[in-house]
């Protein structure tokens, strides 16, 4: 009993808790701004009465399972990638049968039944993980051609699974991480350089010979909303005319009169941050973002191995370009390419595996001094 209480103390020892609470924070708040969206009415879209209430599950669920991964070992739970990397995989072919959902265009999520999944989700954290493994793996040979391809190629499976559902959005967060776990990694400039000066041609080929109608009007609709008026011109203009209505303190939660806009309890719940909060409740949200992203740097920092440096590196590359395009979107400065922003928008599955990312970061820094003794080793 005495061996037991003294693990749960070293436990609570050696727990990040700040970057725990400034998550549970946001999403404590996350479920007051969707139950107050579901009494006011305030998006376009009829949404669920109980939306609320499965958001929170999620975030119960997302705390447990961030509280048990900080407690085990992250390169354990790395090296079993031969368990949950196949299942990624298989479940983000799934969309392409049967139990696949279209939703505006994108073949993203399935139907199990009991519950619609969104496996590019869980897809992420997995190539985070077996990405930091795979870098490690290859250590101060990252520069050999052969490498650099290899790595290539393990970046390609989920981002071209991903194009191939649909979702331009996610696609993006794909190839950032890729980007800055490779320049964490050490890539040589002999590798970057060439590839910045190829950059504008493929995006050329990209825009004349692989977009469709329907993908550049969401960039040319940055510059000009009348080419869209009624879709993701209208999303945007009206997003900005939300955010902006609340002014400096907002209308409060409860019994404003709020501008409708589509998706505001996902993609645009920042737009109802700030009608609601106003500018002030809109960079205390930010603040708090900003701190996750910083405190996940720092705990790559004095992580005690590569595969926990490269790690925290991942979850922060996701967390961060999520935060990123999401408001981008938001103030109309990038286009809308249905990317959620972190531990505040509606959905699940994308609650669940920020909170799983969030758990191996607390891994690594609570595994971060080589001292550390485990319960099951007499610690």
């Amino acid at each position: 009993m005495k061996a037991l209480l003294r693990y749960i103390g070293q436990y609570f020892r050696r727990l990040d808790k700040m970057l725990f609470l400034a998550a549970a924070a946001l999403s404590v708040f996350s479920v007051i701004l969707l139950y107050s969206i579901v009494v006011n009415g305030a998006a376009t879209i009829e949404v669920n009465s109980s939306l609320y209430k499965t958001q929170a599950i999620a975030v119960i669920a997302g705390w447990v399972i961030a509280l048990m991964l900080s407690a085990m070992d992250y390169n354990r739970i790395i090296k079993m990638w031969v368990l949950y990397a196949p299942l990624s995989i298989i479940l983000s072919l799934l969309v392409f049968t049967k139990l696949g959902i279209e939703v505006y265009g994108d073949r993203a999520w399935i139907d199990l039944g009991f519950m619609t999944l969104q496996p590019s989700e869980l897809l992420k954290i997995t190539f985070v993980t077996t990405f930091a493994l795979h870098l490690s793996k290859v250590g101060d040979r990252i520069n050999k051609l052969s490498n650099v391809l290899l790595l290539c190629a393990h970046a390609a499976i989920p981002t071209v699974i991903v194009i191939l559902q649909g979702d331009d959005g996610t696609a993006s967060v794909f190839l950032m991480i890729f980007v800055i776990m490779m320049f964490s990694a050490g890539i040589s400039w002999k590798y970057i350089l060439p590839c910045a000066a190829a950059l504008p041609f493929a995006l050329y080929f990209v825009w004349t010979k692989v977009m469709k109608p329907f993908q550049k009007t969401r960039f040319l609709v940055l510059f000009d909303e009348e080419l869209d008026p009624l879709g993701i011109g209208y999303h945007q203009r009206v997003s900005k005319t939300a955010l902006g209505s609340g002014q400096l303190f907002g209308k409060g939660l409860f019994g404003g009169e709020y501008v409708k806009v589509p998706e505001a309890a996902n993609d645009f719940i920042f737009t109802y941050v700030g009608q609601t909060l106003g500018f002030v409740g809109c960079m205390a949200v930010v603040a708090v973002l900003t701190y996750i992203c910083l405190k996940i740097m720092a705990d790559s920092r004095i992580a005690k191995d590569d595969t926990g440096k490269y790690l925290c590196v991942g979850v922060y590359a996701m967390i961060c370009i999520h935060c990123i395009l999401n408001l981008g979107m938001v103030f109309g400065a990038m286009p809308v390419i249905g990317v959620p922003l972190p531990f505040l928008s509606q959905g699940g599955t994308s609650t669940l595996s920020m909170y799983i990312g969030l758990g191996l970061v607390m891994s690594a820094y609570s595994h971060s001094e080589k001292k550390y003794k485990v319960f099951y080793d007499g610690g």
